[in-house]
């Protein structure tokens, strides 16, 4: 095998590995390690800003919806300050990524947005933007009841 095959051999073995380590399409990491933030403390609706308000509704996982353009949201890291996933507006063909930072109390956070696909364009030149995100309500507030007086 002469040296430029041998090198083309060794990038393919080293790739085949690398992607053979990753997860397979919405099975997270965070899902097999028993120390990973519980992501239940995202359960529940958000406001989403970015110029106007739109209430994100997620479930224990961290995944929901949102009524702007069909929309639904995927979490597929967190850390308990770093969140980081996809999100997917089928009504006008769209999906993309984002990054939010938490506050210490996990009440509000800032976040960056962007592209993955625009239709069929997989390389969009459009850019993203930023957003703020706090807590509206949590489910596990709502179904809550007081414990009685003392």
């Amino acid at each position: 095998m002469c040296f430029y095959q041998a090198t083309r051999f060794m990038i393919a073995a080293a790739l085949f590995v690398a992607g053979c380590s990753q997860h397979a399409p919405g099975h997270h990491a965070l899902s097999h390690n028993p120390h990973a933030p519980d992501r239940s403390i995202l359960v529940g609706e958000w406001d989403y800003e970015d110029g106007g308000t739109v209430v994100l509704r997620l479930d224990e996982q961290g995944n929901g919806t949102y009524a702007f353009k069909d929309g639904r949201f995927e979490t597929h890291h967190f850390d308990g300050q770093s969140w980081s996933g996809k999100w997917y507006q089928r009504e006008n063909d769209r999906d993309g990524g984002f990054l939010i930072r938490l506050s210490p109390d996990r009440t509000e956070g800032e976040g960056a947005w962007w592209y993955d696909r625009i239709g069929p364009n997989t390389s969009p030149s459009e850019k993203g933007g930023t957003f703020r995100l706090s807590r509206k309500t949590s489910v596990t507030r709502l179904s809550e009841t007081p414990p009685p007086p003392p």
